[in-house]
This record gives C-alpha cells, structure tokens and sequence, in this order.
C-alpha cells in the first residue's frame, strides 16, 4: 500500500496571490511569481559590490562631513589646528562621562576634539514602507553603464546596434530617523564659539560624500558648559544632538533571497535600406539571360542589346504632377484659365486617369469626369446627373494632374 504524502501548508504568499484578480480575464495575476526562471539571475561573477546602505555608512557622513566640509579649526599658541573628531565607543564615552573630558593613553587631556556616538534609531513611516520585508513588491532600479552585454565592437556600429543594457533591481529602503550625541572640547571658550558657528551653518543641510550618500542632518540646541576645578584641570565642553534621516538598504539573506537581482534590456539590430543600382545593372552584374528578364516599352534597343532605360522627355513627364484650383464654377463645369494640358510620349496613357478631380475635398471618380483643352484653359466637364448633385460658384474644384 502506497504511503500518502503528509501536505504541504501553503505560504503567505500562496495565499495572498490566490486572492488577487487579473486586471483583464484570463490574463497574469498582477504580482508576478519570484521564483520564474526569467526572473532569476547570477550575481556572483559580477564586479560590482551589491548595492547596499548600512548604519555604519550613515555614521561615515558625519565623520566625512565634518573633515571634508565643514573643517573645525581653531588658533593655538598662535597656530590653526584642525579639531578632529572621533567616535564615541563605549569606553571612550564611559572615560568622558567619568572624568569629564577624554584623555590618551598617557593620560593627557585631548582637546580641541569633537566626539560623537549613535543614540538611537526610530523608523520613519511618513515617507514610505515595502510593505512585506519577505516578497517586497515595490524596487529602485540602478543602471549599470559598462558590462560584457555591452561591449563596443565595429559591427554594432555598422549596423546601428542598440546595445544591452544591464540594471539591478533594489528594493525600497527603510526610512529611519537616527540620533546622536555630539560633545566639544576645547581649551577657551573663543575657540568653542568658532566651532559651535560652523557647525550651526551647516545644520539642516545634507551631509555626506556627493559620491556615495547625503542625508539630512538638523541640529536644535547647543549646551556649553565651563568646568574650572582647584587642582584640576580646565574643560570648556559642548553637548549637542543630531538628528539624522536617512535611509537603510539591507544587504541580508532574506533581502538578497526576496529581491530581485538583475535584468537586461532587449538587445534590437536595425538594418538600413542600400540601393546597389538599378534593375538593368543588377541583371548585368548578375548575367541573366536577356531574354528572361523584363522588357518595358521605354527600355532602349532591342532583345539581345545593352538597354538604357527611359529618355530625359518620358522622366521629366513622369514627374509632372502639379496642382490648381479652378478660377470659375458653374453648373456642371469648371475652368482653369491660362493652364495647358501636357501631352505624353509616345506609348504612354493619354487618358483621364491622368488627373484626379477633387470637389470641396471630396475625390470625384475618374468615369463621371471628362477633362479637355479649351483653347488656352482646361475645361472639367462634370455628369451631374450621376453624381446626384451640381456644382455652384462657392463650391472649391481642385485639379491634379499632368497639366502646367
């Protein structure tokens, strides 16, 4: 007896996706199954390091911000000395916090210094959430602007080649918005005021490398503090906080198992039109049989003999083809004055399917029109009774044609 198979309970997502109708009937659902093959990508062999924002990243700004833009510095013993500025780990904060200012491992006292550590991190839901960290179903797409798919070669030049290209898919970060406690040491309170002033107008600015990432960092107040002990020494401190928001890109397993990872666009080859020569010179270039090939009344010479095509006359009336209103309307007719009908060569049609006859915009067929010369105008003779309808001096005729 075959043993039953224990079922298998399905997942959220099963069940969510069993819920959602197709926007037309039977159509795809319109969240698309992760696990497709067309989908699924190798990011491994790739040179570019996944896309990422982490906690420390965020940390950087204020470090890269404040040695690159805003540089404190002040004036001692009549030199300019640059304030570093350090982060604050647990022992260095617990040092500060016990003796009130930080010093090295000689015990010395390290000021000008700007000190700083992460306080906290509260999620901001204001600005937008991925709905499930598991299926995220909103991403941000990144281009790629060099890769094998899209290597320069001369064919793809030749033949207008629109190269592949090559994108990541990213999903949408967690807004966060993170604090930091900030303290200033300096020996004078003259040296504490030109740093506190640098670092107020930069405040509610964007911080960070323009190459990598800026966040907005706001500053509210300044604490400065003044600690002169007997038979110790003096500190001039500064307590303020930052409040960063920024943004989270994790780089987890769950994140790399449920995002997408990348995709190329449709590669397209668009050929031109070449005209290599006539029909004549084709058929030469070929040595067909004159015979096979097809003689037209304008071809030059005879059967067995190089032909020339058509003479200067027949193309200058093949391309006549002008336009005119007609100067009067009556009943059943219509003139143009001081307009010539122009006769064609020899073999080449002599009937009305020359011109073509419009009527308030309105194409008339060829068998109820009947065009001549009238002396030195063109007359158009209309059968009204078959059209249904006569002509009066406001309706428009137009004339097009073989005529000048």
């Amino acid at each position: 007896m075959a043993r039953r198979k224990k079922p298998t309970p399905k997942t959220q997502q099963e069940l969510s996706q069993a819920q959602i109708t197709p926007l037309i009937p039977g159509s795809k659902t319109v969240n698309p199954d992760p696990k497709a093959r067309q989908y699924q990508r190798r990011v491994d062999n790739d040179n570019i390091k996944r896309f990422s924002v982490g906690l420390r990243d965020i940390d950087e700004t204020i470090v890269y911000y404040f040695n690159n833009v805003i540089k404190p510095s002040v004036m001692q013993n009549g030199v300019k000395v640059n304030v570093p500025i350090v982060y604050g780990s647990p022992e260095r904060w617990k040092s500060v916090q016990k003796d009130g200012f930080y010093r090295d491992k000689n015990g010395k006292i390290m000021t000008p210094l700007i000190m700083f550590k992460r306080d906290s991190l509260e999620k901001n839901r204001n600005l937008g959430n991925k709905l499930d960290a598991n299926t995220p179903n909103n991403f941000g797409i990144f281009k790629k602007n060099f890769s094998r798919k899209n290597v320069y070669d001369k064919f793809s030049v030749v033949t207008n080649r629109e190269p592949i290209e090559e994108y990541y898919g990213v999903i949408i970060p967690d807004y966060v918005t993170l604090s930091y406690s900030c303290v200033i040491f300096t020996d004078y309170v003259e040296q504490m005021n030109k740093i506190v002033e640098s670092i107020n107008y930069a405040s509610d600015s964007y911080w960070g490398d323009p190459e990598k990432f800026s966040f907005r960092a706001m500053i509210d107040n300044y604490t400065t503090s003044t600690e002169l002990a007997q038979g110790q020494d003096r500190a001039v401190k500064t307590n303020f906080n930052i409040n960063m928001i920024g943004h989270i890109v994790s780089d987890s397993i769950n994140a790399s198992i449920a995002g997408m990872n990348k995709f190329y666009s449709k590669s397209a080859v668009t050929f031109g039109l070449e005209v290599a020569g006539t029909l004549e010179e084709l058929s030469a270039r070929a040595r067909t049989p004159e015979a096979d090939s097809a003689y037209r009344f304008f071809d030059q010479g005879t059967v067995g003999t190089q032909r020339f095509g058509m003479t200067r006359e027949q193309i200058e009336y093949l391309n006549i083809n002008s336009t005119a209103f007609a100067d009067s309307v009556l009943t059943g007719a219509a003139t143009l004055t001081n307009r010539t009908i122009v006769e064609p060569p020899a073999n080449f049609s002599d009937g009305q399917e020359r011109f073509s006859v419009f009527i308030n915009g309105t194409v008339i067929p060829s068998p109820y029109v009947t065009i001549s010369q009238n002396g030195g105008n063109i007359l158009i003779q209309l059968q009204t009774n078959n059209l249904g309808y006569t002509l009066d001096s406001g309706d428009e005729v137009v004339l097009v044609g073989k005529f000048r």
